[in-house]
């Protein structure tokens, strides 16, 4: 039976929940009594998510130990090693391409915790996507801007009024502003699209995603209902064991 394969970016400074990540990862601070990590793993384990494979930088040594202290009956976990450098988001899913097999994936942010149906996002894959992103209707700064059949056609700061797109003249106004929830499926295309494109080694997945946007489909996927919890900064630590409660 083919594996069902899903990244987890865990190799971040997690410099937003400083000073707790002065002496050890993000992915092991807990929620309760469960490190992100676990939380992560064991939610896709439950969507039959096989096989995770996890990148490690920072304190990568502390990841390691866990993960071989750690077993989720019928789970295989491969470790992607980027202690020679931080590859960022694109750079680290193209340097775990050995690890991720030949067909789509999932890639998940440690420090998402959310109620997302990970079948339903699978399902909301269309033919010849080279990325569905699970987006929704929430309050930020920065948002996705996609065109009325959800393909992706930018990005705007709506603080600043930046706006990055590949459609020159692109009408912002015209377009459908979502967040992103930092869970998106990829089609393994997207490997050969790297090194045609030019990306190589440390770059952005959205920075990517943004300059390939017109020439290859990448939709955005909107669930009904979702909650959800960016545990980026010590005061969403609180909220996030709220949620759990």
């Amino acid at each position: 039976m083919k594996m069902k394969t899903a990244m987890i970016f865990a190799a971040g400074l997690g410099t937003r929940l400083r000073p707790i990540t002065d002496n050890m990862p993000k992915a092991l601070v807990k929620i309760g009594a469960r490190p992100l990590l676990r939380i992560v793993m064991e939610r896709l384990a439950h969507f039959g998510y096989d096989h995770i494979v996890v990148n490690v930088h920072h304190f990568a040594g502390q990841i390691e130990d866990y993960l071989s202290s750690v077993d989720i009956p019928g789970v295989r976990v491969s470790i992607s090693d980027e202690r020679d450098m931080l590859r960022d988001t694109g750079g680290g899913i193209l340097h775990a391409e050995p690890l991720l097999g030949d067909g789509r994936f999932l890639v998940h942010n440690v420090d998402i915790i959310s109620d997302l149906d990970l079948n339903w996002l699978d399902a909301s894959v269309r033919p010849g996507a080279l990325a569905t992103l699970a987006v929704s209707d929430r309050k930020t700064s920065r948002y996705l801007l996609f065109d009325d059949d959800m393909r992706l056609a930018g990005w705007t700061n709506v603080s600043t009024g930046e706006v990055r797109t590949p459609y020159p003249g692109l009408d912002v106004n015209a377009c459908r502003k979502y967040a992103f929830s930092g869970i998106h499926i990829l089609s393994h295309d997207i490997f050969s699209i790297f090194r045609e494109t030019g990306f190589r080694d440390k770059f952005s997945i959205i920075d990517f995603y943004l300059a390939v946007a017109a020439s290859y489909p990448v939709y955005g996927a909107v669930p009904d209902s979702l909650t959800l919890v960016d545990v980026g900064k010590p005061e969403s630590l609180a909220k996030a064991a709220e949620y759990f409660q």
